[in-house]
Formats: C-alpha cells, sequence, structure tokens
C-alpha cells in the first residue's frame, strides 16, 4: 500500500497548488478500493483468512496503481487526496478492530490507531470551522506509521491463511505501531497547535508571530 498522506502538513489550504475536483481512473479505482473493506471484513469474520488476505492484498496493489497512474498521467486531484487517505484508513481501521474482537490484535493497538485517526479528523474539521484549513501533506513518521500498521494487518491476515507460527515476529510488529503510533500523534499534535498558533496571530514571549 501507498502511504498515505497523513496526517496533514500545516501549510495553509489556500496557499496550496489548486487541483481539479474531478473524477479520474485513479480515483474510480480508489472508490474501488472503499468497496472491498466491507468484503474483507466479512470474509475474516466468517473464517475465510485466505480469501481475506487475498482480497486484502489485492486492494494494497490497488493503492499502488491508483498513485502509479495519479503520478505518471498527472492525474491528481484533490479529490483523490482526500479519497486515498479515507479509503486506506477506512480499511485499517476496520480490520484492526475486527482482528482485535477476534482477540488477535490487542485491543490497546486498536484504540491507539482509532483514537488518533479521530484526532486528526477532528483537528481538520477544527481547522475548517475556524477558517483556516491545513494542507494534505505527506510526513515522514505518518508513512512509517502507516507502513508499520499495513505490515502488522497483513501479517496477521497471512498467519491465519498460512499458520506460518510467527508469534515473536507479530509481537514485535505490534509495539512498532504503538511506539510509532504514539510519536506519529504528537507530531500531529505538535504541528497542528502551531499551524493554528500562526492562523490566528497569537504573539509568542519574544514579540513575534507564533509559528
Amino acid at each position: 500500500m501507498r502511504c498515505l498522506p497523513e496526517p496533514l502538513g500545516f501549510a495553509n489550504a489556500a496557499g496550496a497548488k489548486s487541483k481539479k475536483n474531478r473524477m479520474t481512473i485513479p480515483n474510480l479505482i480508489t472508490i474501488g478500493r472503499i468497496l472491498l473493506v466491507p468484503l474483507i471484513i466479512w470474509l475474516t469474520v466468517i473464517e475465510q483468512p485466505l480469501t481475506a488476505f487475498v482480497v486484502f492484498v489485492v486492494a494494497g496493489i490497488s493503492d499502488g496503481v491508483d498513485g502509479f497512474l495519479a503520478r505518471q498521467f498527472d492525474l491528481r486531484s484533490d479529490l483523490g487526496a482526500y479519497l486515498d487517505p479515507i479509503a486506506d484508513k477506512l480499511l485499517l481501521v476496520s480490520i484492526y478492530v475486527v482482528l482485535s474482537v477476534m482477540n488477535e490484535i490487542p485491543i490497546w493497538v486498536t484504540i491507539m490507531v482509532v483514537s488518533r485517526d479521530v484526532l486528526i479528523v477532528g483537528g481538520v474539521v477544527l481547522s475548517w470551522m475556524v477558517g483556516r484549513p491545513v494542507a494534505m501533506a505527506p510526513r515522514l513518521v505518518s508513512k512509517i506509521n502507516t507502513l508499520a500498521q499495513i505490515l502488522l494487518a497483513a501479517l496477521v491476515l497471512g498467519d491465519l491463511a498460512f499458520r506460518l507460527e510467527i508469534d515473536v515476529i507479530r509481537f514485535a510488529l505490534v509495539y512498532i505501531v504503538g511506539i510509532s503510533t504514539i510519536v506519529s500523534t504528537a507530531d500531529y499534535i505538535v504541528g497542528w497547535v502551531r499551524h493554528m498558533a500562526g492562523a490566528q496571530g497569537i504573539v509568542g514571549a519574544s514579540g513575534g508571530r507564533g509559528e
């Protein structure tokens, strides 16, 4: 899967390069990935891990394909910038919740993952409400966290499908996801606070404008 373009960057969205809000082939592929989410969840719940794993891999490949097409043929758009992270996080959050219910992933990890996404969405909505939206932009710590989340989900589904007996690797990935989620959440909070402080013209102790 392509790493998500979030947490959101903190540049002024009004100053970001304008993109056309058009329906493109990459956007259609992204919508198709969203439609795969309930299928993966259903297959997991009815204990068809092999098929669920295959569909999960297909979803991951589709993520790479839509990104390649968007870049290669200049089909990037504002719509795609929002659809892609929504599709990926919908898939990850859903599979984490289901695997936690099945006791395949610790519940505390799922709580952290879901809480982080709720925090990000809340921050975006609040910034819109005060008239200072944040722009979509990739951040390294977010890419690492997203990659770790994807690997853990894929590894657990693969373990269920093929009985790989990789408990040590799963254990290590759980804590990698946990730690990277904490770090990326802290990074988002700091960046968001700086963005909002600067947007509202808050003056720091030094007399300069807050950033």
